[in-house]
This record gives C-alpha cells, structure tokens and sequence, in this order.
C-alpha cells in the first residue's frame, strides 16, 4: 500500500512501481516528492477516517482528485477480459499511479464509508490498513502486530498481577 511504503529514495519508488506491475515506469526527484507529498496526505485522510471525522475525509480526497485528475477507459489484455482502468490526464508514470490510487480510495469510501479507514492501534507502529472485516472490528494492520501488542498487554498483565501479590504479602 502507497500509505505504508519507505519513500527515502528513487530505489524505493521503482520497487512501488515494480510492485503494482509497472516495471518500465520511469521516475525522478520531482516523482519522488510528489509520491511523499500524496503519501503524506493519504495518511491525513487514513486517520480523519479512524477519527471519524468523515466530512474531513471526503474533502481531502476531493482535494486529491482535483489535483490528480482522473480519466477512464476500457482495457482488455485479451478478446473478452475487459475491465474499467483509471488513468491521470498527465503524461508521466507518477501522475497516472497516483490519479489511480487516489481514485481507488476514494471508491472505497463511497462504497464502504471512512469508518472502514484504520490506523493500526500498536503504537509502535503507525501504518494504516482498509478494514475488510465483515463486522469492520479490525484494530490492527497485519496479524504481526495485532500479536506484538497482545503480547505486550498479557506480559504487563502478569507483571501488575506479579506486582500486587508482592505488595499483598508485605
């Protein structure tokens, strides 16, 4: 996911492009920024939808879109398989994943609403995730941290547990 992903070099904004099946794209330092500023803002919208702030949510995608202007077009890689894709109306690689992405999202929040937009709740974290849950319970972004932080709850359980029996017996 564009949210999640290490934007410290060029390097880093191929293996995105090579990711999502773009493997000729090609990018520069002003691709780069551009990729870190919608990161950045993508990330606004992950938490105004977490925080239940959906108005905030809409009106920053809007933003998006209105930035990265979006056109799309029927596509079929053979007779019969064809399928809507959303291209940006620049030229460049950078405009058209991101004209995507953006639309992406913002068809998930139509669809399923900003409530479904998470920040996962280990704190130590940080990364954001789309709650695919069928009762929109999810609270973590991988079932590594969802681990890590029962972990750490049971662990300071026992500790405080250890901790009053010890106190108890003074």
């Amino acid at each position: 996911m564009l949210v999640n992903a290490p934007l410290a070099s060029l390097c880093d904004l191929v293996v995105i492009f090579d990711e999502a099946g773009w493997p000729d794209a090609t990018a520069d330092e002003r691709d780069l920024a551009a990729f870190r500023r919608v990161q950045k803002r993508l990330r606004e919208i992950f938490s105004f939808g977490s925080s239940e702030h959906d108005e905030e949510a809409v009106a920053a995608i809007n933003s998006l879109l209105e930035a990265f202007p979006v056109q799309p077009r029927i596509s079929g890689h053979d007779v019969g398989d064809w399928h809507m894709h959303v291209t940006g109306r620049g030229s460049s690689a950078t405009a058209e994943f991101l004209a995507g992405a953006i639309w992406g999202l913002a068809v998930w929040l139509c669809e399923y609403g900003s409530a479904r937009f998470g920040v996962c709740a280990d704190d130590r974290c940080g990364n954001v995730y789309l709650d695919t849950s069928s009762n929109c319970c999810r609270r973590f972004c991988s079932e590594r941290c969802a681990t890590r932080s029962h972990v750490a709850a049971h662990r300071a359980r026992k500790r405080a547990a250890t901790g009053a029996e010890a106190l108890a017996s003074v």
